[in-house]
Formats: C-alpha cells, structure tokens, sequence
C-alpha cells in the first residue's frame, strides 16, 4: 500500500518533492499500489522509490530518476520517460506496452518478464540487465546500445546475449526440441518457389508445390503477383536464406529477374530456373550464370504433366547434386595459416630453422 503522506506530497508537484527527498535522503518513498495515470512527474527524483504495482499510465516521467526503484508488476502503458534513468531498476513482470522509453538508461536492471509491445527504445542503453521471460513485439530499437542481456532464468549458468530482438529466438532453440527441429527442417527440406500468380501460371507452380510434397520436401511459395507490404527483395532474401534449394518459374516473368539479380549473388544455393518451351529466358540470365555457377540451366518443358514426370530427374537431383558440390567447394576452401605469415621480412636463419622443423610457410 501507499504511503498517503508520500503520494500526497508527490501529486503536489515536482518540485516540493525533490526538495523534500533532498532533505529525506535516508527516506524510501512508499508508493506501491499507488493511482498515478496520467501525472506530471518530469524530472522527479524516485530513486530508490517502491513503486510496484503502480498505475503510471500515460505518466509524464521524462528525465525522471528511477534509478534503483522497484517497478514490479507496475503499470507503465504508454508512458513517457525520455532519457528517465532506470539504472538497477526491478522492471520485472512491469507494463510496458507503447511505452516511450528512449535515450532511457536501463542498466543493470531486471526485465524478466516485462511486456515490451510497441515500445520505444531508440538510443536507449540497455546493458547488463536480466530479461529472462521477456515478451518483446514491435520493439523500436533503432540506435540503441545493448549488451550482456542474460536470458537465463537466475538459478541457471548465465547465457547472454546483446540484442532484445533475438533473446527469444535465442532462448526457445536452446530450451525447445520442436523448434530446432523445425530449424533442421527448414534447412534441409525447404524449397522456395518463384513464381507468378497468374491463372496460366499458379496451375504449374501448385502442381510443383504438390510434388514437392510427394517427394517429402517442404515447399515455400512467394507471389509475385500480389502486393507486397513489406520489400519484395527483402522477404525474398529470407526466404532464400533459409531454402535448400530454389526454383523458379521465368516463363512471362515480370519483377522475378530484377529480383534474382538482387539476391543470387549473396546465397550459394542451387537456383533452378524453369520456363515453357515458348518462351526465352530474360537477357541477364546468361550473365549471372557465368558469374555464379550455382545457377543450373534453365529447364524448357512443353507440358506441366511432363514437367511433373519427370521433376524429380530434371529438377531435385540436379538441384541436389549442385547443393552436395557446394558444400564440398566451401568445406575444400578451409586453409589454414601460421602466424609467421604475418610477422614480416624473415632472416636466411629463421627460413633455415623453418625447413629443418618442417614448418616453412608455403
């Protein structure tokens, strides 16, 4: 419970209560539980302030110190704390949805738990704190520092990482079977189909999806024909990141050539290019062939049953066998080196002494 003394002084403005703390340092203010939606309290100085289970939505608390302040299970919705200082702070189990909490201090605090969506954090320092539990969606973290974000719960060895975003992703595949089985799925059964969504079209790209299928891959299929709400080129990176291999549909191609161009160069993953018999493979396509070799030759088919017939001959074996011949390449490049590589000119005795121990470097 709230002190009523305390609350009452710190609704009776700012000002009165820093006064006040500085002459009550040895003083803990006591505001659990207390109603304080929608309160000015800029540039208040709630060091050390028992705030837990608070109602400080909508609150105006930019520069205010926080510093070492419990917050447990407090209510901070859209709150705002520009550059407030939440050094060593308890945030555990705390609100902080659409909170806006940037160039905020948040060092060695506790999040564990804390619900972070559609919360601001641009330029905020976030170091050194615990955020085991955390449920973070839509986080803005633009110019933010973090670090040393331990997302091990406290009795376990401490596992930490330096980004909000990824803890999560982080913790389930470490504490998760089914997600790195989904992981291993995805990276050694998913195939990524481009293609156009037109009527002609979607008829081959469904029946290649279901021969994939058959063939117990796990078909990823991107339109291009219908309207994106995020960087086509973007999506496709990831999806293609994450693929096996990729086949794509160039017959009536429209933004497909523009986009192989953007992303064949950054994935040595086999590209399967495939069209009708009509029609001709866009003009960049012989280059980036010669350039990257893990584009096959395109696949000219007259029938979509054909096609399907003989998919797995013409199109998965020698997708394939070029996957097996880059992992080969990748694993054949691995040289090593020897620090004396690197140590500068070398005396006829150094170069004396290498050949006789058999360590000369090549």
């Amino acid at each position: 419970m709230a002190n009523k003394n305390h609350l009452k002084m710190l609704l009776g403005g700012v000002e009165g209560w820093n006064d006040w703390r500085k002459r009550n340092p040895q003083t803990r203010p006591l505001l659990a539980g207390a109603e304080l939606e929608g309160a000015d309290l800029k540039a208040a100085n709630l060091s050390g302030a028992d705030l837990s289970g608070a109602n400080l939505g909508s609150t105006y608390l930019n520069d205010a110190n926080l510093e070492n302040a419990s917050l447990s299970r407090a209510n901070l919705r859209s709150a705002y704390a520009h550059k407030a200082n939440l050094a060593g702070a308890d945030l555990s189990e705390t609100n902080l949805l659409s909170a806006d909490l940037h160039q905020t201090t948040v060092t060695n605090a506790n999040l564990m738990r804390a619900h972070l969506v559609d919360t601001n954090f641009e330029g905020a320092t976030i170091a050194d704190c615990f955020i085991y539990g955390i449920s973070a969606w839509n986080v803005s973290l633009t110019g933010a520092k973090q670090s040393n974000l331990t997302i091990s719960p406290p009795q376990d060895p401490a596992i930490t990482v330096d980004d909000i975003k990824m803890a999560q992703f982080i913790y389930l595949l470490l504490n998760n079977a089914e997600i790195r089985d989904v992981i291993d799925t995805i990276t050694s059964k998913a195939v990524l189909i481009l293609g156009r969504f037109t009527p002609s079209r979607k008829m081959v790209l469904d029946k290649i999806k279901a021969k994939l299928q058959e063939l117990n891959f796990v078909p990823i299929i991107f339109d291009f024909a219908r309207p994106a709400s995020r960087n086509i080129t973007e999506t496709v990176r990831v999806l293609a990141g994450m693929s096996l291999f990729v086949v794509a549909d160039l017959t009536h191609p429209k933004s497909i050539p523009l986009e192989l161009q953007a992303i064949v160069p950054d994935y040595a993953i086999p590209f399967v290019p495939i069209l009708h018999e009509d029609d001709e493979p866009f003009a960049m396509l012989r280059d980036l062939q010669q350039l990257h070799d893990w584009i096959l030759p395109e696949l000219k088919y007259d029938t979509p049953e054909n096609l399907i017939t003989y998919f797995r001959s013409a199109v998965v074996d020698r997708a394939l066998k070029k996957h097996d011949e880059l992992l080969a390449n990748k694993m054949g490049k691995m040289n090593s080196l020897h620090i004396s590589q690197f140590m500068g000119p070398r005396t006829s005795q150094d170069l004396q002494k290498d050949v006789s121990e058999g360590s000369a470097p090549q």
